[in-house]
């Protein structure tokens, strides 16, 4: 995901900017920039393609020398992975900006631009920023209100950052829908995307709100918001310790990844939704084009985000009113398959080089799909460029060979995608904006289903001697049990499966004896009662059941059933919530058997061969 640093100081800034960067590296990230004014007022820049650390070589080699300056990581989302496409993007070498979010009317601001004189580098909807604060600079004199006059120009989200030479000691900034943060210190102010950016130059923060604009020098800051309204925002002491290179305070990285799960959320969300649905630009330009043709949906995946494609068939079918099929890639690049008019195939992979979910995205290229979109957590991979379309889940760098974070993430996307094309198949504003809503919860309802490790841990002794275990779910938490017993069998080489619990009578019911922990996921939604009446078939054959249960679900404790209560949360983001207790046990179980929990024996994190 996109990360933003900027600072005024005293000192010089370009150390500062670089350490920033080297901190939110954890979100991924295809190139990187930075831009200082220097004592003449002219801007300096440099940018890089790959890593944080070639920037860094580039600036040893030409050195910057400011004391005000902004600098951005970036992945690719208007145009590939260039040096020019990297932020930041300037207007005649005087106004410098560093942008994240999408501006959905970037094409049509562009031509006018244009119109107007002004050339464009670039490939980006962020260098429309910059031109269009340059032109309102002909007519305001302070930046600050070419900035407001800009932002009301722009359609879609942004947290956007503007420095101008002509005014050299000042960063504007503004927020809607893409968070940031200023970092308050002494003689010196900042402003980053993320608090842990700053944390070696600051412990004081001001969080901006929604629509707020601000006016920061190193001695003063100033705050406006969405009124246009002078106010104060709090200031808040922060005690956050993160290191989001290694494993920190965790034992394997596994668990540091399993707890990184609703800030990897909180930044799939990130400047994509507006107060009432899914921006369709967060799937890449052109997006809401192609999705108001698409008549059918093809997801093709392999291992876990397979899985994810299950659930998402789930959700397309019910709510986006949209058929859908889910196939393993592996199967569908060897056989003779139909392909339904104005069809959507939609691949899904944490690396985008899975072998066979690549070679089915290629094969499809023949079968006469509509188009195509990837759902993927590495800008630069071949499913991102080969793609018609493209969603970064932004889960940043993940280390476990057992998916985690990528996998709540994908989930996370693939409901964004059912609203996207849902508002085209009669999803009214009101369901958008309610699943909207929803997922707005998500990173906190998150947080509190981590609550529960100690809990879970408690129960992993209970699995020390065990070689099978079933994993029950019904509806949209069938996929999500198979999810868990495929964690299960992953790192701690037990044996499990999952079936859908309504199968128990055609055959899994011949396997339940006290020597078969059966673990059961079950939210308070319309199919509760029947999953009571399976948990009943289990408990009646000597069972011994776990069950994970929303708290208002009335299942309680006894000797053939542990009942660990999940938050409560809205129906059509459970299964993302109920995915954390069973990484957990996995994790916990794994521990008691003394495996190799993030590098497991016969597995690799990315399969690049069949």
């Amino acid at each position: 995901m996109c990360g933003i640093v900027g600072a005024t100081s005293e000192r010089r800034v370009s150390g500062i900017l670089l350490e920033g960067l080297k901190r939110l590296e954890y979100r991924g990230y295809d190139s990187a920039g930075i831009a200082v004014i220097d004592k003449s007022q002219h801007l300096q820049t440099i940018k890089r393609t790959g890593k944080v650390q070639a920037l860094a070589d580039a600036i040893d080699e030409s050195p910057v020398d400011g004391t005000i300056g902004i600098a951005h990581t970036r992945w690719a989302t208007h145009g590939g992975v260039t040096e020019r496409n990297a932020h930041p993007h300037l207007s005649e070498h005087e106004i410098a900006v560093v942008h994240n979010g999408i501006i959905e009317n970037h094409e049509t601001l562009r031509e006018q631009l244009q119109a107007l004189g002004y050339e464009f580098v670039s490939q980006t909807d962020t260098e429309v920023i910059a031109h269009l604060i340059h032109h309102e600079r002909k007519t305001h004199d302070d930046l600050l209100d070419a900035l407001k006059a800009a932002v009301r120009q722009l359609e879609g989200a942004y947290g956007t950052v503007v420095m101008d030479t002509n005014d050299p000691e000042r960063l504007v900034v503004a927020r809607s829908g893409s968070p940031l943060v200023i970092g308050v210190g002494i003689g010196e102010n900042f402003v980053a995307s993320d608090q842990l950016a700053l944390l070696p130059v600051t412990r004081k923060f001001i969080y901006l709100e929604e629509g707020d604009v601000a006016d920061i020098n190193r001695n003063d800051i100033k705050i406006y918001d969405s009124a246009d309204e002078a106010v104060e925002r709090e200031v808040v002491d922060s005690d956050v310790n993160y290191d989001a290179g290694g494993k920190g305070q965790y034992r394997h990285f596994m668990l540091k990844e399993i707890h990184e799960q609703p800030i990897a959320v909180r930044n799939a969300l990130e400047g994509r939704l507006s107060e009432t649905t899914v921006l369709d630009d967060a799937f890449g330009e052109g997006a809401a084009e192609l999705f108001k043709t698409v008549e059918h949906v093809q997801i093709i995946a392999c291992g876990t985000s397979y899985h994810a494609g299950m659930v998402a068939k789930y959700w397309l079918e019910s709510m986006a009113n949209i058929s859908c099929n889910v196939e393993i890639a592996s199967e569908f690049r060897y056989r003779q398959s139909f392909v339904r008019p104005n069809s959507l195939l939609v691949t899904i992979s944490q690396s985008g080089e899975t072998a066979d979910t690549l070679a089915a995205l290629r094969l499809s290229k023949e079968m006469g799909y509509r188009g195509s979109l990837t759902i993927c957590n590495v800008a630069t991979s071949s499913m991102v460029r080969e793609s018609d379309l493209a969603f970064m889940t932004r889960a940043g760098a993940e280390i476990g060979v057992a998916s985690t974070k990528a996998f709540t993430t994908q989930l996370t996307g693939l409901l964004m995608l059912t609203v996207a094309i849902g508002k085209y198949r009669g999803m009214n504003e009101q369901q958008q904006s309610a699943i909207v809503k929803a997922l707005q919860t998500l990173p906190a309802k998150l947080e509190e289903a981590v609550e529960l490790d100690a809990e879970i841990e408690a129960l992993a002794p209970d699995f020390a001697s065990k070689d099978h275990s079933l994993f029950l779910g019904r509806g949209n938490q069938y996929p999500i049990a198979m999810e868990g017993a495929l964690k299960l069998k992953e790192i701690s080489y037990i044996h499990a499966e999952a079936y859908a619990a309504g199968e128990l009578k055609h055959g899994p019911l011949a396997l339940i004896d006290e020597e078969m922990p059966v673990i059961v996921v079950a939210p308070n939604n319309e199919l509760l009662e029947k999953l009571k009446s399976n948990v009943e078939e289990v408990r009646a054959r000597g069972g011994i059941m776990y069950v994970f249960s929303d708290k208002n679900a009335r299942f309680t404790s006894d000797d053939t059933m542990n009942v660990l209560n999940v938050c409560h949360c809205d129906e059509v983001i459970a299964p993302i919530v109920y995915t954390i207790p069973l990484q957990l046990l996995s994790y916990y179980v794994a521990i008691i058997k003394g495996t190799d929990v993030d590098q497991p024996r016969n597995l690799a994190k990315s399969v690049t061969v069949e």
